[in-house]
């Protein structure tokens, strides 16, 4: 008979029980994963407005494809119901949004998951992917650039320290750091000799730029501008009227509708010479500008090509492409504010605008030991009290059951002393019965 067919494809194998969970399998939940996810909420919801809630959208688009994007929050969730769904999720860090209702300012906080720290940013200015396309004279219209995660460049991270008395390099603040690691975690690393050159098609500029103070010297404050590219790329080393017959080869092979315009109309010349000495008589480029060369780079070609037999491969050498970064948005300006050592709580480890002595940050860290003790002591406390009422409860139960049972044994003799008496009163009956009519038989 025939095996019925078993799906491997499109479903998952069962498990077998006597491997690992963690052996050559899947982990047993999604944050054993080594993929960053991100998950970028509104908090408030229809608090925040329909310009930020745009922005969240847009910003989970530029997040793609480790990222919830169908998230829908309401007015009434909290920080708690995220951090709770964190970790089955695999989540990493989230990126929250909010907006002052006395301001009207928008603040941006990107915490990491389960435990922090938290990164407080004030959103300047920003701009949606929507006012990107109308600035630009011809918008890119983005296609599959988001099935892989964005190549992430970060400029002027890194402060210049003075060299040490010893000549070593000297060591950059904790929070500058901190603030690049973040930014890190954000995506999954790329390493140079796996990572496929044609995964990369977008970028995510970070630029951080140091604000000046009024005293004129350069203060550890400053904003980062947020930039969102689509990476595309154009052969170059061949003439203008080459690129545009290959294009129109290129075109032969799509649908009649999109041919409009891509082939040249040779039907006015006499030679092919005429069109490759002058495109402009079959309606070719006329422009003279060209690539700079600075966006000139060498693209050597793929290893794996398993279509064409290995006695046939011809060895190919780099080949020349021109790269151009066309924006899509969203633009962001963003000012650091300050950095919690927990999850959206706890002791602030560095603001741009307070600055503590030692004294009064051991006096904080005092203060803030203090309040955990207390806590800790506070849920201990309730902890008890929830494990007393149980118990009470239950022996409250317990003696309402037993008291049920008595009133039933109870009720039993009293039905069974009921019953006696009526049959003792029925015996009576009979007898006096009997006694009249033996009267009337007398009688």
């Amino acid at each position: 008979m025939a095996r019925r067919r078993t799906k491997k494809r499109t479903h998952i194998p069962p498990a077998d029980p006597t491997k690992s969970a963690t052996a050559g399998g899947q982990p047993l939940n999604a944050s054993a994963s080594r993929t960053p996810k991100t998950m970028v909420i509104r908090m408030g919801a229809s608090e925040v407005g329909p310009s930020v809630s745009e922005l969240v959208r847009d910003v989970r688009t530029m997040m793609e494809p480790h990222t919830a994007s169908r998230l829908r929050e309401r007015k009434s969730n909290k920080l708690k119901d995220y951090t709770t769904m964190a970790g089955p999720l695999g989540v990493t860090q989230l990126l929250l949004f909010s907006r002052n209702a006395g301001s009207g300012s928008t603040t941006l906080r990107i915490a990491r998951c389960p435990r922090g720290p938290t990164i407080h940013f004030h959103v300047m200015n920003y701009s949606l992917c929507r006012d990107v396309r109308k600035s630009m004279r011809n918008p890119k219209t983005p296609g599959k650039e988001f099935a892989s995660p964005p190549l992430l460049v970060m400029n002027n991270f890194a402060t210049p320290q003075p060299p040490n008395a010893d000549g070593t390099p000297g060591r950059p603040p904790p929070h500058e750091a901190l603030l690049t690691s973040m930014f890190q975690s954000l995506f999954p690393p790329i390493s140079a000799q796996r990572t496929p050159l044609s995964s990369i098609r977008r970028v995510l500029l970070l630029d951080r730029q140091p604000m000046p103070s009024d005293s004129g010297e350069a203060s550890s404050e400053y904003v980062i501008e947020v930039r969102h590219y689509i990476i595309s790329t154009k052969a170059i080393g061949l003439s203008k009227p080459i690129r545009r017959l290959d294009a129109a080869q290129r075109a032969v092979r799509q649908p009649k509708t999109s041919r409009r315009g891509a082939l040249p109309n040779l039907g006015k010349l006499e030679d092919i010479a005429d069109y490759m000495l002058d495109p402009a008589a079959a309606g070719g480029y006329t422009s003279e500008s060209e690539v700079e060369e600075d966006a000139e780079v060498e693209v050597l070609p793929s290893m794996s090509n398993k279509q064409v037999p290995r006695k046939k491969r011809a060895p190919k050498g780099p080949e020349k492409r021109a790269v151009k970064l066309s924006e899509i948005g969203p633009r962001m300006k963003l000012e650091m504010v300050k950095i919690e050592e927990g999850l959206a709580e706890g002791k602030v480890l560095w603001h741009a605008w307070e600055k503590k002595t030692k004294a009064e940050e051991r006096e904080l860290e005092i203060r803030h030991k203090q309040k955990k003790e207390e806590r800790d002591r506070r849920r201990k406390e309730q902890m008890e009290n929830i494990k007393k009422k149980k118990a009470e409860k239950a022996a409250a139960k317990g003696k309402k059951g037993e008291g049920e049972d008595d009133e039933e044994d109870d009720g039993e003799e009293m039905w069974d002393d009921e019953y006696d008496g009526e049959e003792e009163s029925g015996e009576g009956g009979e007898d006096e019965g009997e006694g009249e009519d033996e009267e009337m038989g007398d009688e």
